[in-house]
């Protein structure tokens, strides 16, 4: 499924909803108000935008509606590193794998992960 570009604010509403399960606008509002300030009805409509283009669906079979994401965090991951890498990598997957591991150092860990991912491709 192919979906539109989520947004910021957005893809806030989507991590609350794929860590947490279904949810109704008051606990996705809840969850967001801790880091930032929004009002209720921002998110109610940011919400309905959503399910407007078909990021989100939504139970209203009880009184409180229940909103489901449509859209995996797999999904989200590859249609943004897809754009990323066209738009600021030229194309290149290596130069976005390059530039984030520039970013920041790694732990031993990560490293050890990075090491045995990449060499199933050998």
């Amino acid at each position: 499924m192919q979906i539109q570009q989520p947004t910021a604010s957005e893809l806030k509403i989507l991590q609350v909803l794929w860590d947490h399960g279904p949810a109704s606008v008051k606990l996705v509002h809840e969850h967001l108000a801790q880091e930032k300030d929004t009002g209720y009805t921002t998110t109610l409509k940011t919400m309905q935008i959503m399910m407007e283009k078909g990021m989100l669906s939504r139970d209203a079979s009880q009184r409180k509606h229940i909103y489901h994401p449509e859209v995996s965090r797999e999904q989200a991951q590859q249609q943004t590193l897809g754009k990323m890498v066209k738009n600021l990598f030229q194309g290149s997957t290596s130069k976005l794998v390059i530039g984030a591991l520039d970013n920041k150092p790694l732990s031993k860990d990560e490293l050890n992960e990075i090491k045995a991912y990449l060499e199933q491709f050998e």
